[in-house]
């Protein structure tokens, strides 16, 4: 709309006609209906080519004379920096927008896992595991298949190559399970930070990365207040915290793990690359088989025939919800690293956890005492204590 007859889209003409169009004092809309009018008009009193021409002459000259006026009234550099005011405006609302959707995934994914193993008493945390990567291969394999987004084929070189890796992501979210099932989330947030302290050391002696002494202060901390959160925890289970321990080495052990075998992954792909999508549909497809397999071996059938949680839809939506959880969590991570820097991506994770042990405590009316508090608000202050100095590091280097 707006463009009159015999102009192109390309010519300098028309792109004076929209901008007058859009800059009526009348706003878009006004401007619009007024040059319709205006257009209507025309066609009714031009009716030859020759004259037709005139007009549309005659048009683009009171164009220029209004653009030319607004230059020397100062109304074009006003013009440009509004339009410049609200992009930038714009870039800050998604930002804000895809670390909002970041951080309510992430919790509400710990809380509904919580909830099912807890609440609900589920005890088969394999087989909840087998159900929520059976939901994410099924959301991404439809979107895929629709082209939302692109995937990588999986080749029998590429699973070969991956195989170890996922080996590692099964066992890091079986654990992680089983220790949520026996500890309560702030208890689970806090003693995350051990995996911190098992990658730094990892990091120092496998790629031969040395860390500046803010750094080993910071981890000493995360000890120091895992210990204290242990020691002071009355609802203090051994089995929990052993998973959880064994959780913590396996996912220092991913994350290096991932680092090695990324660049070698990339080789044996077709388009050589691997991106966020087809490293999610890569591990859950891959962790079907072998959570199939674990689920045998530790006997979850006979659990799973005899269990009435099976019968109540309400329990299945809540699981349906914690796998949609789990695929959001990678959604709008990624979303969020896209829309601001690694950096601010990792401290906003530090921050994250402390809503996150608030509503813990609050939601599973955790029994707590004033010294097992401060150490778990001592621990997420280490945690982004943590952070930031990484940040610090990072930047120097």
């Amino acid at each position: 709309r707006g463009l009159s007859v015999g102009v192109s889209l390309d010519s300098p003409d028309s792109i004076l006609e929209r901008i007058h169009i859009g800059d009526t004092s009348n706003g878009i809309q006004g401007g619009e209906r007024s040059f319709m009018v205006y257009q209507s008009n025309l066609f009714d009193e031009v009716s030859s080519p020759v004259r037709r021409e005139v007009a549309n002459r005659s048009f683009s000259g009171k164009v220029l004379n209004r653009i030319d006026n607004d230059v020397e009234n100062g109304k074009l550099e006003i013009k440009e920096k509004s339009i410049c005011n609200n992009m930038l405006i714009t870039v800050h609302n998604k930002a804000l927008l895809s670390g909002i959707a970041y951080c309510i995934s992430s919790c509400s994914m710990i809380l509904v896992n919580k909830y099912v193993l807890s609440s609900y008493n589920f005890k088969a945390g394999i087989s909840l595991m087998l159900y929520q990567n059976f939901v994410a291969v099924v959301v991404v394999s439809i979107l895929s298949f629709f082209g939302v987004v692109s995937t990588e084929p999986l080749t029998l070189r590429l699973i070969k190559v991956w195989l170890p890796v996922n080996v590692i992501f099964v066992g890091m979210l079986i654990t992680s399970m089983l220790s949520l099932k026996y500890l309560n989330v702030a208890m689970v947030t806090v003693l995350k930070n051990v995996t911190n302290v098992i990658t730094a050391v990892g990091e120092m002696y496998i790629f031969n990365r040395h860390h500046v002494t803010r750094v080993w202060t910071a981890l000493l901390l995360m000890i120091v207040s895992a210990v204290s959160g242990g020691i002071t925890d009355l609802s203090f289970n051994a089995t929990g915290y052993t998973w959880q321990i064994i959780n913590c080495f396996l996912t220092a052990s991913y994350s290096l793990t991932l680092r090695r075998i990324m660049d070698t992954a990339k080789q044996v792909t077709k388009s050589g690359n691997l991106d966020e999508f087809s490293m999610v549909l890569l591990n859950n497809t891959l962790s079907l088989p072998l959570g199939i397999l674990l689920v045998l071996l530790f006997n979850e059938v006979d659990y799973l025939s005899r269990t009435p949680l099976l019968q109540l839809p309400a329990f299945w939506m809540v699981t349906t919800l914690s796998g949609f959880l789990g695929l959001a969590i990678s959604f709008t991570s990624m979303w969020f690293l896209h829309k601001t820097s690694a950096t601010t991506y990792s401290l906003v994770g530090s921050l994250n956890k402390i809503p996150l042990s608030v509503a813990g405590i609050l939601f599973f009316k955790v029994p707590t005492s004033l010294e097992n508090i401060a150490s778990i608000f001592f621990g997420l202050l280490a945690g982004v204590f943590f952070a930031r100095t990484k940040m610090q590091e990072k930047s120097q280097s």
